[in-house]
């Protein structure tokens, strides 16, 4: 027993004497590389500190449109500016031996290496507020041991050239304390609609808590998570003197008034654009929050500043002050995918949420043109036809009964053509035909189009039951006006970082998806809604817009009860509108049923007014034939309408039209009878139950 026990002994002083020397060992590593960066840090000759820079935006003109740290840049404040709260309170939590260390807190540093060795991963941080400075003024951003490296030679750097005092103020008006708020003043004014100097212990202790996650402790994030880190920070200031227990009981209990708007500044321009731009920029090309403020990056997007000055003045103009409805517009040139002009709501003081990127919607029958596209894919022509009359679907997998209804529940009662379906908007020749190319094929389309969002498996799905996003229907419209490219929507060409160095530039995709001639005999068909040729039991959709309009246009209007749409486009310009409420309230006045068309026609004609009138071009392949819009067959000299339409070369009609032969004094010949009897092949395939 005695000798286990003395070899229990010895492995414990060999134990201890190996853990000393290699305690002794770090250490003097430590001291070594310390003093080596010291040594090196002073032998650097003037090296340059990335100071914060505004990211600026540029409109296509390269006028200057936004500064993203121009807030900060107005609300840098010198620390006598800083309520002593915050400062005790940002000490406390952040780096208690601030004053005492020269830029890095070894006991700190070894206390969190145990912890983190006792939890088996990374739990407790060690950087000093001289380290998260310094990493603050350093602009490049990846986790490598070069930028660990230097960064700690920039902490080394600031305590040797600079005082306390200087870094921290500089700290104190650099650090994110989220909502695009950097800096301490830009906070305070942000949260509480204050200045620093005026803050008070409650509000102190609540600010100092967010730099750890801006998107965790804020209290517009979550009150309950920001009063937990409150609470800390006043754990800390107690525990380290700054304030008595009670004081840190009244603190905590304080009410707080917050404000979650930033000053108004100057306005910027085109703020829905800005923010998509911002968007963009960190989903597409993965720029960080504080690289995009403070980075110095210089944006160039592809904002026009006409174009978008006529879109919110048409929004304004037309829309009542006294509707509470919403709007959205997005404007793209279909060649290249540039958006041009976008508003994402009326009034973005009011409402900063971007309806023209954000919102989904239903486009009821603005969907309609892709699935007639998918149609054309499959074998039918503008002069295909099927009868409009209320039709009860029913299915055999069990699937409910479905009955769709026309406007008004007006219908034709008889055979009309895809090219007349079209124009008048009928719903019953759209779910017969989503239904017999099979429910997948509009969602595979749509999705060919660029539409991003979920489409349902649905009968309904050909009405524009699943929700879509403005911007991606635009991206859809500008390929059937580009003749079937590839595109989407673009708000960026060039980025260029702090030294004018190119990082970024966008780069046309030239790739045909759709079938040219397809998307031109789509556009020509689109061009119809404004053709009153095409009037049958009801009117073209677009009657109303055509005493506006002083140039072709190809569009389509689309309505639910809670959304009105209208999409149209010229060769040169697309443009999409969308209005309704933000809460789904079904749009019931008459005027407010009426704003997406008017909308869209007063903008397009303003955007225009300066650029020569351009015809659609027949693509190759194609063929133009006169046909009567009733039936689709070739028109004849007694046929009392006739309207030019565009066919897939091969696909054009050849049988005349013989309905209107009594008229003129000819005689039946027998063979309309015949034909009646011949049903066409894709309804001998599908038969429906009406």
């Amino acid at each position: 027993m005695e000798i286990m026990t003395e070899q229990r002994f010895r492995k414990t002083i060999k134990y201890l004497r190996a853990f000393f020397f290699i305690g002794m060992l770090v250490s003097a590593i430590t001291l070594l590389l310390y003093f080596s960066l010291i040594g090196y840090a002073k032998i650097l000759r003037d090296p340059p500190l990335a100071v914060p820079q505004s990211t600026l935006y540029y409109a296509d003109d390269g006028t200057l449109i936004g500064e993203s740290n121009s807030g900060q840049k107005r609300y840098w404040v010198p620390l006598e500016d800083i309520s002593e709260p915050l400062i005790d309170a940002t000490i406390a939590i952040e780096d208690k031996n601030f004053y005492g260390h020269g830029g890095f807190d070894y006991k700190r540093i070894a206390g969190a290496a145990l912890a983190d060795i006792k939890a088996m991963s990374k739990v407790q941080g060690a950087s000093t507020i001289t380290q998260q400075y310094a990493r603050n003024l350093f602009l490049e951003h990846d986790k490598t041991w070069k930028r660990k490296i230097a960064e700690a030679f920039y902490a080394i750097r600031l305590e040797k050239n600079y005082s306390k005092k200087d870094i921290l103020e500089g700290y104190l008006n650099t650090i994110y304390y989220g909502n695009g708020a950097y800096g301490i003043q830009a906070a305070s004014q942000f949260y509480f609609a204050k200045d620093a100097k005026d803050l008070n212990l409650a509000e102190a202790s609540i600010l100092a808590g967010i730099p750890k996650g801006p998107g965790v402790y804020s209290p517009l994030a979550s009150m309950e998570k920001a009063k937990e880190r409150q609470q800390m920070v006043l754990e800390a200031m107690k525990k380290n003197g700054f304030i008595s227990s009670s004081k840190a009981g009244q603190a905590s209990a304080k009410p707080l008034k917050l404000s979650g708007k930033h000053p108004a500044g100057r306005e910027e321009e085109a703020p829905y654009f800005q923010d998509a731009v911002r968007r963009a920029l960190k989903s597409q090309l993965k720029f960080d929050d504080r690289t995009l403020s403070l980075g110095g990056l210089r944006i160039y997007t592809t904002l026009d500043l006409k174009q978008q000055q006529k879109a919110e003045d048409t929004v304004k103009t037309l829309i009542s002050d006294e509707s509470e409805i919403q709007a959205s517009l997005v404007a793209m040139d279909p060649k290249t995918g540039y958006v041009k002009a976008m508003v994402g709501g009326r009034d973005y003081s009011k409402s900063p949420f971007n309806r023209a990127v954000q919102a989904v919607r239903q486009p009821g029958s603005t969907m309609k043109p892709l699935l007639y596209y998918a149609a054309l894919e499959h074998g039918f022509t503008p002069s295909t036809t099927m009868k409009s009359k209320l039709t009860t679907f029913r299915f055999d997998n069990g699937q409910t009964d479905y009955t769709p209804h026309n406007f008004n529940n007006k219908y034709a009662d008889g055979e009309i053509t895809m090219a007349q379906a079209l124009a008048l908007s009928d719903n019953i020749y759209a779910v017969k035909t989503h239904l017999f190319l099979g429910e997948k094929t509009l969602i595979d389309t749509a999705k060919g189009f660029g539409i991003s969002t979920k489409q349902d498996l649905v009968p309904s799905l050909a009405l524009g039951t699943s929700g879509v996003r403005v911007i991606d229907m635009a991206g859809a419209y500008s390929m059937l006006a580009n003749g079937g490219k590839k595109i989407a929507p673009v708000v960026i060409k060039k980025v260029e970082n702090h030294k004018g160095e190119t990082i970024y530039e966008h780069e046309k995709v030239d790739q045909q998806v759709l079938k040219p001639e397809l998307a031109s005999v789509m556009t020509h068909m689109l061009t119809g809604v404004f053709d009153n040729k095409l009037n049958g039991y009801t009117s073209v959709t677009g009657s109303t817009l055509i005493d506006d309009m002083s140039r072709p246009y190809a569009g389509k209007s689309g309505t639910t009860e809670t959304d009105s749409w209208m999409i149209g486009y010229t060769p040169q310009l697309v443009a999409a509108v969308w209005t309704g409420f933000d809460k789904g309230k079904p749009i019931e006045l008459t005027l407010e049923k009426t704003y997406a068309k008017n909308v869209w026609i007063h903008f397009m004609e303003k955007a225009l007014e300066d650029e020569p009138v351009e015809k659609f071009k027949a693509a190759k392949g194609t063929v133009g034939v006169y046909i009567d819009p009733q039936n689709g067959k070739l028109a004849t000299d007694q046929c009392p309408v006739k309207r030019l339409t565009y066919f897939k070369e091969g696909t054009e009609p050849t049988e005349q039209c013989t309905d209107h032969l009594d008229q003129s004094g000819h005689k039946h010949d027998g063979q309309k009878e015949d034909r009646k009897q011949k049903s066409p092949w894709y309804k001998r395939i599908f038969r429906w139950q009406e």
